[in-house]
């Protein structure tokens, strides 16, 4: 598909994204009004399944070079849609198909590469659906979430895994990977019938894997390296302690409901693990989905900063029970975010007008 082709796609995630923060504002108490389209009550699925589910899943079909393939982010644009339009089961069902769509994708992928870390992303793309299906008819949230963890948690591990034969671990780290895999895989299944045991399962397994990729992510060794693999580096190691900490909370709490504990617990998971890997992998991620280079600008460290420390700010306050802070914290991340989109696109913007001033010039 042709680059311009794929730009619609790239907007919608985006619009998806700015979507999800307004009504997580909202939810959050802050008084200017949210999209009247979208109940504050869709921020989670359009975060995980609209905003992520269309840029994993235009990741992939860029990836794989298949036609039929951007059809997995195309049902993921327009279950975002279809949240503001149609009644909620047919957005549910829409990322459903998506998530099909996106594993049909990569079970393509191991037909081509087969290995372990790609029958691992296989087997997460296998939980975005199952989770959907259970959203479509009628689960709560806090009963289908874990599946969207398990989801994007294996995903991330499991792309991680793919860079780590260039270290050669061994097959006893890969033993461990394993059992990491499947006490979290084990943790969202069980949490679809007994909740709480459930949870703690699944925290288990994000405890493991946090210390497996601590262990044995290349990271470790990027992190001593200079300019964007340093950068990349901090903030994969950054997001592996609080996928640690959210994994913490559900053991400690086996949290299945709204309430303080259940902000913590999520938004360790997703703001401080998903997102770190988003702003780490943006600057790769964006080149191959646009065909324009994101150069690594040192003001990137802002908004990951701004991130970590203002989620820092929300997770103590929910834990202490001080709404303001968490108010404040929330407001924190919304704008790490927003600042982190701002300076991606000034970058790209950055190089295109720098290389279109160089073609004038050599012409």
């Amino acid at each position: 598909m042709p680059v311009a082709a794929r730009l619609p796609l790239l907007a919608a995630a985006m619009l998806s994204l700015l979507t999800g923060l307004w009504g997580g504002l909202g939810r959050l108490g802050y008084e200017f009004p949210p999209p009247r389209a979208v109940p504050i009550a869709f921020h989670g699925p359009i975060m995980v399944s609209a905003f992520l589910g269309t840029l994993i899943g235009l990741e992939r079909a860029v990836g794989i070079g298949r036609r039929w393939a951007f059809g997995a982010p195309l049902a993921a644009a327009l279950g975002a849609l279809a949240l503001a339009t149609l009644p909620m089961p047919a957005a549910a069902w829409l990322f459903a198909a998506s998530g099909l769509g996106l594993l049909a994708i990569l079970i393509e992928s191991v037909r081509l590469q087969p290995g372990f870390a790609s029958v691992t992303i296989a087997v997460a793309a296998a939980c975005w659906p199952a989770g959907n299906v259970l959203y479509a008819i009628g689960r709560p949230i806090p009963e289908v979430v874990s599946w969207w963890i398990a989801f994007l948690g294996l995903t991330i591990a499991g792309e991680r895994l793919e860079l780590t034969r260039f270290l050669d671990p061994g097959p006893r780290a890969r033993a461990l990977f394993a059992s990491a895999s499947g006490v979290l895989l084990a943790g969202a299944l069980v949490s679809s019938f007994a909740p709480d045991p459930g949870v703690r399962m699944l925290g288990a397994g994000c405890i493991a894997l946090a210390c497996w990729l601590a262990t044995y992510d290349i990271a470790k060794k990027n992190a001593r390296r200079d300019g964007l693999l340093r950068f990349t580096a901090v903030c994969l190691l950054s997001g592996y302690v609080w996928l640690a900490v959210s994994g913490i909370i559900a053991v400690a709490a086996g949290v299945n409901s709204a309430g303080p504990l259940y902000d913590a617990w999520l938004h360790a998971f997703f703001v401080g693990f998903v997102l770190s890997m988003v702003f780490g992998h943006a600057p790769i991620i964006f080149p191959a989905v646009l065909a324009r280079a994101v150069p690594f600008r040192g003001r990137f460290w802002a908004h990951l900063a701004l991130l970590h420390a203002t989620l820092l700010l929300r997770i103590a306050s929910d834990l202490a029970g001080f709404s303001p802070g968490v108010r404040l914290g929330g407001l924190g991340n919304v704008l790490a975010v927003l600042l982190f989109v701002v300076s991606t696109i000034a970058a790209v913007l950055g190089a295109i007008v720098r290389g279109s001033g160089a073609t004038r010039a050599t012409g």
